[in-house]
């Protein structure tokens, strides 16, 4: 079997888009990993490293980096909380879910849902945080695309 099952069009938002492709997902499935196009370079690892924590009784896994820089929230120019950024990690994908649980969490209202993860967070889900890897870089300006060029 390839990799590539089927295709769906894709919707205005990224929750419609994951809307629209859940449907096709076969409801024998058993999990479901959710993977942005915008990241090119993913690797088996990753995959092998999202999948481990569905067996140990997670909802959902998710990669992710840790962010090095100081975090300030701010409301227009005043800063109002610096962040403590032990906590903050940059989520990456490709996301893993059990089916079912990613399937209930797209009931509802999806406008502010911003990666699969926060519906399953909102929905009452156990979402594990797995390392994620530098390499992948979301591509969305010319600049991330020439980065994403030298290294390969």
């Amino acid at each position: 079997m390839t990799k590539v099952v089927s295709c769906v069009t894709g919707g205005a938002t990224r929750a419609e888009s994951v809307h629209a492709a859940l449907a096709d997902v076969s409801e024998d499935a058993f999990v479901v990993l959710v993977h942005d196009a915008a990241r090119p370079l993913v690797d088996d690892a990753v995959v092998e490293r999202v999948l481990k924590p569905l067996a140990e009784g997670y909802d959902g896994v998710v990669p992710a980096i840790p962010i090095p820089d100081t975090v300030k929230r701010v409301e227009g120019r005043d800063v109002v909380e610096t962040l403590v950024r032990d906590e903050l990690f940059r989520a990456q994908t490709p996301q893993a879910f059990l089916a079912s649980t990613l399937r209930r969490a797209y009931v509802g209202d999806l406008a502010e849902a911003t990666d699969c993860a926060s519906l399953v967070e909102r929905a009452g889900g156990r979402v594990a945080v797995v390392e994620g890897d530098p390499r992948l870089l979301k591509v969305t300006t010319p600049e991330d695309l020439a980065l994403v060029e030298s290294w390969l």
